[in-house]
């Protein structure tokens, strides 16, 4: 059954996205480095036609390095300029801002030839909630330009910034499309917190991200809850991860809601280990 989720604001970003795309030279698209294709934005692609685009894979220290390096042949591979970044890594931020100069510069070639006046280049900065748009703005401009939060829906307006003298950035609110057809996205998206849990049953939620991992990263299991590979039965795998971090009830009964609490928070906070929850050819 597809899930639905698209309040107003979203549609209003949009339109907005739309009516100030023809202000900027390229669009810099952030997606989650966990789950890069289901975190990109399909109502997007028609919007943004054929403007320039740099694709920045964010969170790479929650995701599996080696997926990482996959996920960015891929999008090398589509002719897309692609990085992945931590948002700590000075190094990784220096990369971006010269990724951005070097598409901005065409640009101002191209203005040089025409005889016009040379000016900062201009981004679009777009992707969906919770992705890290705010706080890698901040970290572009070296200040606290936008607003940052571990829940979707942070940024509701669009917003100029300035990085250095390198280029001009117009923040986005982040937009999601208004259905996911392929329920998995919809699961992919709620694990890394990119939509409300609510929408989705919890327990659902952690059954589709258990079995990932099971076939995987069966070894980051055992290390988080001893649970041993091979385990067949998804209930066993609650249970044990329950009665191992004290998940219970009255009655000494494991609390399932609760095991669903823990496995979502151990996977978003990386205390899980480095997953990556698809790949290119899934």
């Amino acid at each position: 059954m597809p899930i639905q989720w698209f309040p107003g604001h979203m549609a209003k970003a949009k339109r907005e996205v739309e009516e100030k795309l023809k202000l900027v030279d390229f669009v810099m698209e952030l997606v989650d480095a966990r789950a890069p294709l289901s975190s990109q934005n399909p109502m997007l692609k028609q919007v943004l036609q054929n403007k320039t685009k740099m694709v920045v894979l964010m969170k790479k220290d929650l995701a599996d390095h080696r997926a990482t390096e996959t996920w960015l042949t891929y999008f090398k591979e589509k002719g897309i300029p692609a990085l992945a970044v931590d948002v700590n890594d000075k190094a990784d931020i220096k990369r971006v801002i010269q990724l951005a100069k070097e598409l901005g510069q065409e640009k101002m070639d191209k203005l040089l030839k025409k005889g016009i006046k040379p000016r900062a280049a201009r981004a679009m900065i777009v992707g969906i909630p919770n992705v890290g748009k705010s706080t890698l703005i901040n970290r572009l401009a070296n200040r606290k330009a936008a607003k940052t939060g571990d829940r979707p829906g942070i940024t509701k307006q669009q917003l100029w910034i300035k990085v250095k003298k390198d280029f001009e950035l117009l923040d986005t609110p982040g937009i999601l499309w208004p259905k996911f057809e392929d329920q998995a996205v919809g699961y992919r998206l709620a694990a890394i917190g990119t939509i409300k849990d609510q929408l989705l049953s919890l327990q659902d939620i952690v059954v589709f991200v258990l079995r990932h991992i099971e076939e995987q990263y069966p070894k980051l299991l055992h290390e988080r809850y001893g649970i041993v590979e091979g385990t067949e039965e998804i209930v066993d795998v609650f249970v044990k991860i329950g009665k191992e971090r004290g998940a219970l009830q009255g009655g000494g009964e494991v609390d399932f809601h609760k095991v669903s609490d823990i496995v979502l928070r151990d996977l978003r906070s990386g205390r899980l280990g480095n997953i990556t929850l698809e790949l290119p050819e899934e």
